[in-house]
């Protein structure tokens, strides 16, 4: 053989072997690269199922912390749609125990009052001085009627006073509790007595059975001429009414008893008592605001359960009483200051309301207004009747009643079992 012919036979040799290197090479770098590929496709599959983990773990953390609220809506929402129209009508009403059984001078619980309550469940009952014998005898009363009560599977009542001290102070007078002076005689000792006053007042109603009371007045004695509120004012002042009006709201609810702050948009300035007759404040909206609301603001912020409306008329926002007009309830009260709580009427059994309306307008207005409770209309039946045959006519939607009621139950489940 040559050596031209060995040399390219060596050459062929080489070239086979480095072609079959390379292709080695590639099989080698492709195995590597594809390795290499599903390994990041398991890391980001692993990273993947961990970020989901965690997030179902958040959303389930999430889930656990809004599930009271939640539960606490529903099971309010639940009790509703169980309630007939009538059961939910009566569950705005706060009445005498005369106006439930149609008896005069109620001082007992007895079987006409278990009949009335399971026909008329009402959302609560007001006691006077006339009701009141001794303090073992309303205790009894209140606990004979929360019996009654549970019984029958009502939702409970309110049990409320008028409780300020002073000129109105129905347990201090009748049952001999602690007696406090006006609000207005202690206004120099600032907030402290205010505070002190009020927790005393709870406590010694709370004792009876008690557990609503229409107390604190947030009007400000402006107009010495006024006689409806005078002294029961906390001060002549607006601003330190306010402050006063806040330390009696913490002390009554430290105290242990719902409170009330009243009489919106404020009584103090009116020459007319509104228990006789129409009481007008020649206020503007802008007056009342940076005046008479001062103290109602303070109190709402304090944490006061309900706002008491009365009966005064403002003719440069309207020509109804405060109790009945939309104006003052949805414009002022829940727009201008932002309450979103229970509203109450005053007494709709006062001659301002009676001296111009049946009870069964007055009843229809005052819920259009936005009014949740109504308070002792002059005729509870006919003021019952009136709001559901205006809901039967579409007057009025059922759905604003669940509104009123939704937050009645809304405040008492914070110390009522009504589960």
């Amino acid at each position: 053989m040559s050596d031209r012919r060995k040399t390219s036979k060596s050459i062929k040799a080489l070239t086979a072997l480095s072609v079959a290197l390379i292709l080695l090479d590639i099989i080698t770098a492709g195995y590597f690269i594809i390795r290499n590929m599903n390994k990041d496709s398991e890391t980001e599959q692993t990273e993947v199922t961990s970020h989901d983990t965690e997030t179902t773990e958040t959303s389930t953390t999430a889930e656990e912390t809004t599930e009271p609220t939640t539960e606490a809506k529903d099971e309010i929402d639940i009790i509703i749609e169980g309630m007939s129209l009538h059961e939910k009508v009566c569950q705005m009403f706060i009445i005498t125990p005369e106006a439930l059984t149609n008896d005069v001078d109620v001082t007992a619980a007895s079987m006409a009052t278990e009949k009335s309550l399971a026909e008329n469940p009402v959302g609560g009952l007001i006691y006077f001085e006339k009701n009141l014998l001794s303090q073992t005898q309303i205790t009894n009363v209140i606990d004979t009627i929360k019996d009654y009560a549970e019984d029958q599977g009502c939702i409970p009542l309110f049990y409320s006073v008028d409780e300020e001290g002073g000129q109105v102070a129905r347990c201090a007078d009748a049952l001999g509790t602690a007696y406090v002076e006006s609000a207005y005689y202690y206004r120099s000792m600032g907030t402290d007595a205010a505070y002190s006053n009020a927790r005393m007042i709870a406590g010694d109603i709370k004792g009876l059975g008690f557990n609503l009371n229409f107390a604190p007045v947030a009007d400000t004695w402006s107009n010495p001429n006024n006689t409806v509120i005078g002294t029961r004012a906390y001060s002549d002042d607006f601003k330190e009414t306010a402050r006063l009006v806040s330390a009696a709201v913490k002390g009554f609810s430290d105290g242990g008893v719902y409170c009330t702050i009243k009489h919106f948009p404020g009584h103090g300035d009116t020459a007319e008592d509104s228990h006789y007759s129409s009481a007008v404040s020649y206020k503007t909206a802008e007056e009342l605001r940076a005046n008479e609301y001062l103290a109602f603001k303070d109190g709402i912020e304090a944490g006061a359960d309900m706002v008491m409306v009365g009966h005064i008329i403002v003719p440069e926002i309207d020509e109804l009483p405060a109790t009945l007009s939309e104006k003052m309830i949805q414009g002022e009260l829940r727009g201008h200051l932002g309450y979103d709580g229970v509203i109450i009427t005053d007494s709709l059994g006062m001659g301002a309301i009676t001296n111009n309306y049946s009870s069964a307008d007055a009843a229809v207005m005052a819920v259009q207004a936005g009014n949740d409770i109504l308070l002792t209309p002059d005729n509870f039946l006919e003021a019952v009747n009136g709001i559901e045959e205006a809901v039967n006519s579409g007057k009025l939607t059922e759905e604003r009643i669940n509104e009123s009621v939704r937050r009645i139950l809304t405040l008492k489940k914070e110390t009522m079992n009504i589960g």
